[in-house]
């Protein structure tokens, strides 16, 4: 996504709840060789009491630790005027946007909306005296296996059946309720969740808009009982696969190879997939990943990566791997640190 808006206060609503201060690094030559960004995250610390955490994320830097230091240094002495005596990272500049630091799968191109970043990084925190928090992951999922797996297509048949769930896909003609109906299950789904942040309304109608060009309705679905609105699922094609060609320019004649070129992505990636709580560990995320998977290959989608999952989420973490057939080939890690 657009880095650049993504840091302007003017037209990133995640700042209307959160400050932000951008530091950069320059050697003797007067050339940028780093920066970090540090984050004041309201509604996090009013959600999370007594957590203190500010947060730091838009992390690049040479493979130096004097210039990383620094620049770890610099975001904490602007937080801790702030009462804030912890930091975390990386986020960029939420967990509800790209989080974490890749440290397993450095062979496998970035998906689209998650963090890539060199293998040194991750020594630079660590010597910094950042500790590792939390463990992500990232499942690779094969249609092919996927439909071919009899536990697989048996338990979402029977959760189908038990359920008398209906999925359907988003209605773009009524985004703005549609919307609504997202928020409140994903806000439901994901209170309990490590680091959870919910998503306001102004954050979802920005993020709607980034995304309305690349989603692919077939793959944005509901899960219904009797009418009502329980889960959710929200895959998107991983245009990341054209748009490395494009060399960071859309416009103009880029913007429509963007929709000639679409045909070729075979990889999608599942970015959210949840439950109201009363009905999850009913199977019905089988049904939705069932249908998911049914559709994208009728698109030419062969593969979808199924990101980010905690790791100490185990129920979530069991599905995939023996459910799914998930292979866990992405790792990701977030850190902390007393400031």
């Amino acid at each position: 996504m657009d880095i650049a808006k993504r840091l302007d206060p003017k037209q990133e609503p995640f700042y209307q709840n959160a400050d932000l201060q951008m530091f950069m690094a320059y050697n003797q030559n007067n050339k940028i060789v780093g920066r970090i960004a540090a984050i004041d995250n309201k509604l996090f610390n009013q959600i999370h009491a007594n957590a203190n955490m500010g947060f730091w994320g838009f992390f690049e830097c040479e493979n130096n630790q004097t210039t990383a230091n620094a620049l770890f240094e610099a975001a904490a002495q602007w937080l801790k005027p702030r009462g804030l005596n912890r930091v975390q990272g990386p986020a960029s500049p939420s967990s509800n946007h790209e989080y974490g630091l890749l440290t397993e799968g450095f062979d496998d191109p970035p998906r689209l909306m998650m963090t890539y970043n060199p293998p040194y990084y991750r020594d630079l925190i660590l010597n910094y005296g950042f500790e590792r928090a939390k463990g992500l992951v990232a499942f690779k999922l094969d249609q092919k296996t996927l439909l071919s797996n009899e536990k697989f297509v048996r338990v979402a048949a029977i959760a189908q059946q038990r359920s008398k769930v209906t999925v359907r896909k988003i209605n773009m003609r009524h985004l703005a309720d549609e919307l609504k109906i997202f928020k409140h299950i994903y806000n439901n789904a994901w209170e309990h969740n490590w680091g959870f942040i919910p998503f306001t309304d102004p954050e979802l109608d920005a993020m709607a808009k980034d995304l309305k060009m690349l989603i692919a309705d077939d793959l944005v679905l509901f899960a219904e009982i009797d009418g009502q609105p329980i889960g959710f699922a929200l895959a998107i094609p991983d245009y990341n696969l054209i748009f490395k060609s494009f060399k960071g320019n859309l416009f103009p004649f880029n913007f429509f190879k963007l929709f000639t070129q679409k045909k070729r992505i075979n990889w999608a990636r599942v970015m959210v997939l949840g439950l109201l709580p009363q009905y999850q560990g009913r199977g019905i995320d089988s049904v939705l990943y069932h249908e998911l998977i049914l559709r994208a290959r009728k698109m030419g989608i062969d593969y979808a990566e199924a990101s980010w999952i905690l790791e100490d989420n185990l129920p979530m973490m069991r599905a995939a791997e023996n459910v799914l057939n998930g292979i866990p080939y992405k790792k990701y890690e977030v850190y902390e640190k007393d400031i």
